[in-house]
């Protein structure tokens, strides 16, 4: 399918992935992985929960193979590649129009939510990124990339883990403190917060080497903005624009919310996106961390 795995598209920690084309002419993403950690349970993660899902914004398993220890994937291909590129190009050749982006950010909550409600399984991706979503010709966005996804049925609201899994800057807190909250579908949430925030912003949330301290973690940094109602530096940006960019500001700020139960479901997030600016308020003010929290509101 490769033609000797001529044309390389990436890598990851998990292998590498190349360009292939199937007998039919269907051009697809043919992920190698690498060796197997965990006796391949990523692989057979990847499989159990791909398999198993049909929507427009979560990227399409065409087939797999299982030889003795190699493993591949056999994915549709997204011929515009990873969200990341756009939001942290050096290029400035590459970038997304506002309205283009908002789309974006819609598509992404539709297909988290289709994860989260949509199945007869719950299922829980673990690690929502710029680059886990992939884009179509028509920069339809595609999640992608399900080896830490696990499966649960619908009426466990509540999920049992041993280890945190994710990446960092993306993962809930109550991946690593326990006092804030059980781990459910809300860490999911709080990933996706983080990936919109960084979408509206254009920038990286944690940015060490930012020229204002205030700004090296962008999310506290933008609340005090709108909270003093001042707006995003957006150049010659429209009315509209600007009105799209303060919705998902907003939206943002609601999902990485320390506590999980403050946080919005994925369908409530395609609401608030979707719905008037005007009808947003502003939630409480996210914390980096617990030793950041008020102690009146420990």
């Amino acid at each position: 399918m490769s033609r000797g795995f001529k044309d390389k598209l990436g890598e990851g920690g998990y292998g590498s992935v190349y360009k292939g084309k199937l007998r039919s002419g269907y051009v697809a993403a043919i992920k190698i992985l690498g060796k197997p950690k965990s006796n391949g349970q990523e692989f057979i993660n990847e499989v159990a929960t791909i398999g198993r899902i049909h929507h427009v914004n979560v990227v399409r398993l065409i087939g797999f193979c299982a030889t003795r220890s190699k493993r591949a994937l056999v994915y549709e291909f997204m011929p515009n590649g990873s969200l990341e590129k756009y939001l942290f190009s050096q290029e400035g050749n590459i970038s997304l129009s506002c309205k283009q982006m908002y789309d974006i950010s819609i598509g992404v909550a539709r297909g988290i939510e289709y994860l989260h409600q949509g199945c007869d399984m719950q299922i829980l991706h673990f690690d929502i990124k710029p680059h886990n979503i992939l884009l179509d010709e028509n920069f339809n966005p595609k999640v992608s990339d399900f080896g830490l996804a696990k499966l649960y049925s619908t009426d466990n609201s509540m999920v049992s883990l041993t280890a945190a899994r994710g990446t960092m800057g993306y993962m809930a807190p109550e991946l690593f403190y326990k006092n804030i909250g059980r781990v459910s579908y809300k860490a999911d949430v709080y990933s996706y917060g983080m990936l919109l925030m960084e979408m509206a912003g254009r920038r990286r949330n944690l940015n060490a080497f930012a020229d204002h301290t205030s700004q090296i973690y962008f999310p506290s940094w933008i609340y005090d903005q709108f909270k003093e109602g001042k707006e995003i530096e957006m150049g010659e940006a429209t009315d509209e624009e600007r009105e799209m960019v303060r919705k998902m500001v907003i939206t943002a700020l609601w999902c990485i919310q320390m506590s999980p139960s403050i946080r919005p479901s994925m369908n409530k997030v395609v609401e608030m996106l979707e719905g008037n600016v005007e009808a947003l308020e502003m939630p409480p003010k996210p914390f980096l961390t617990p030793q950041e929290m008020p102690v009146e509101d420990q």
